[in-house]
């Protein structure tokens, strides 16, 4: 568990792209608002927030169908996302 700052920045790069994968699929969407209890201001305020990036992370790990099409889209191997999980604030070391 690397936390160099090029590593969290690559964690934090990875979350974004799950985070903008999520929006963009309108269940996906619906579903992380209804869990996370998060309102669109939220989120909009956690772009710069690297523990709503690990949430972002969580949700996705937990789905794995949205975490294989996600992987598939932006060309990444299916662990990625959790190896990246790992360099941000409040990982689950149990996944």
């Amino acid at each position: 568990m690397d936390k160099t700052h090029k590593n969290i920045e690559y964690a934090e790069t990875i979350a974004l792209q799950a985070l903008e994968f999520l929006l963009g699929d309108e269940e996906l969407k619906a579903e992380f608002l209804s869990i996370s209890g998060l309102s669109a201001q939220d989120i909009a305020d956690g772009f710069n927030n690297p523990e709503f990036l690990g949430g972002v992370l969580d949700f996705l790990l937990q789905n794995e169908l949205a975490l294989i099409a996600f992987c598939d889209r932006v060309g990444i191997k299916p662990e990625e996302p959790l190896r990246q999980r790992y360099s941000l604030p409040g990982a689950n070391y149990d996944y």
